[in-house]
């Protein structure tokens, strides 16, 4: 008797973006494992689910593109199914369902229910923070916050996040429980803007509460703040950035412009006095912290002369870390009832003329630390070098410290001291101590 065989479905979600949509499909993955469901990232399945990022210019375009390389692996039957959610969904799903209709679903950014059902999974509640993560066993994402509220012109977050919803200090707490019981001994913490976390669930901005109640969670020795806004900033939480050795002297703060004219265009609420100010107490609070910022040029109606006045002030506030990105004009902003007067070849070079900066301030500070021993994690080996990261370093965008494998042989995933020997604009190389 012939038996018909039964073609065992497997899952590839591929994520694009940024750290908030690996969380959610971290999530995802944690839910379909929990219905039974075999799951992978980014590798191979014949059911491919999208997490799309539709931020700005350049990350539309992978999305879109790699949208289009699955619809066209479905065609040619090397895939059954391809399902889209995440960023570009929410806010393109009437052009995508048009324009590439080969897709057999789309998704918005609240939707994790209705694509469970679509992939033949239910939506599990008591699953409370778990999820399967992708990232190197040692550290994890936490994302304490979704949507934002800032009135912020250039950008299109809340359009396709919506407005600010803290996660309960239980909630994380009991996540982060989770992760450590897995291994992971650095947390990042995560949010469109973790300066607002507690206003709306505790009438409050309540992020040191959160800290207080991270740090006693055992296993975890290092908890890292991502993506902080610069008004209203909580200024409690550099107390106890300063007191506590878990809390990574480490902050991602965001400033995007210094010119008054384009700060007030931009709806930031701030102004170049303001700003230095508060870096200014940042660096008399917590002496030797990392700050890490992203910068953006060629905003309409930026003149040569408010280019010139971000260029100066970058030159003298010395960012431990830096992005730069040039303008994108996104609809159903605030911002794209201006015009985008500045071309683009201009806003390519100003760009260019800040990382340039930005990596001499970044070579000189890295020279002041040849001879210093500092804490590292392991990460990963990759090729004759194994590679970690000092506090005072995020995963993907700041430095690394490469140990020669030859010589060395140090634990991925553990903590080793390490004293620098040499250093480049972007990498410092080391030597393991006792």
């Amino acid at each position: 008797m012939r038996t018909k065989s039964l073609k065992k479905n497997k899952i590839n979600v591929i994520t694009l973006g940024c750290s908030k949509n690996t969380y959610d499909s971290e999530v995802l993955m944690g839910q379909l494992k929990a219905s039974g469901k075999e799951v992978a990232h980014e590798q191979e399945g014949n059911i491919v689910v999208i997490n799309t990022c539709g931020f700005i210019d350049n990350a539309k375009a992978e999305s879109v593109n790699t949208i289009l390389e699955y619809a066209d692996k479905k065609e040619r039957g090397l895939v059954d199914k391809v399902f889209v959610t995440g960023c570009l969904s929410e806010r393109y799903r009437p052009d995508l369902e048009k324009e590439i209709p080969n897709v057999d679903q789309y998704f918005g950014t609240t939707e994790l229910p209705l694509l469970l059902k679509a992939l033949g999974a239910d939506y599990k509640h008591e699953l409370l923070g778990e999820r399967l993560t992708t990232t190197p066993k040692n550290y994890a994402y936490l994302k304490i916050a979704e949507g934002c509220d800032r009135p912020c012109s250039f950008c299109a977050i809340p359009i396709m996040r919506g407005k600010h919803v803290s996660q309960s200090i239980e909630k994380l707490v009991k996540e982060a429980e989770g992760l450590a019981k897995n291994g992971v001994k650095e947390l990042i913490l995560i949010a469109q803007d973790l300066t607002y976390y507690g206003l709306d669930l505790y009438k409050k901005r309540n992020l040191a509460e959160l800290l207080e109640n991270l740090v006693k969670v055992e296993g975890i020795e290092w908890i890292r703040l991502h993506y902080a806004f610069p008004t209203g900033f909580p200024m409690d939480v550099l107390d106890l950035m300063k007191r506590e050795p878990k809390i990574c002297n480490y902050i991602d703060i965001p400033l995007q412009h210094i010119s008054d004219n384009i700060l007030k265009s931009m709806r930031r609420g701030t102004t170049k006095e303001k700003t230095t100010k508060l870096l200014k107490e940042f660096r008399e609070a917590v002496p030797g912290m990392t700050i890490r910022t992203t910068l953006i040029v060629g905003y309409p109606g930026e003149t040569q002369e408010d280019f010139e006045i971000m260029r100066d002030w970058v030159q003298e506030m010395k960012f431990e870390r830096l992005g730069c990105f040039a303008y994108s004009h996104e609809e159903n902003t605030h911002a794209y009832s201006l015009e985008d007067d500045v071309p683009d070849e201009v806003k390519q070079a100003r760009a260019m003329e800040i990382m340039d900066l930005q990596s001499q301030i970044s070579w000189d500070l890295n020279q002041e630390k040849i001879g210093q021993t500092f804490k590292c994690i392991i990460d990963r080996k990759e090729g004759q070098y194994f590679i970690g990261r000092t506090e005072f370093d995020s995963p993907d965008v700041d430095n690394e410290v490469l140990i020669d494998a030859a010589n060395f042989y140090v634990k991925t995933g553990e903590f080793v001291n390490v004293k620098i020997i040499d250093a480049t604009e972007f990498d410092l190389y080391g030597e393991p101590v006792q």
